[in-house]
């Protein structure tokens, strides 16, 4: 049986908490920033908990 591979583009946009959730980064984040209110673009630097609905999707993706 070959080795499972996790899905490189997952292991750059995932992170795991030491309680074990999933965090990830927010999107439109990363150009045409001008027409974005301040308090916009700060609220989507925050990081976010990945969803209870696509939790067992990222971890078959990062082999967890």
């Amino acid at each position: 049986m070959p080795k499972m591979k996790s899905v490189s583009s997952a292991k750059k946009r995932f992170f795991l908490t030491a309680t074990g959730k999933i965090k990830r980064k927010h999107a439109y984040k990363s150009h045409i920033l001008t027409k974005k209110s301040t308090k916009r673009k700060r609220n989507l630097t925050r990081v976010a908990i990945v969803d209870p609905t696509n939790v067992k999707a990222v971890k078959e993706m990062l082999c967890i």
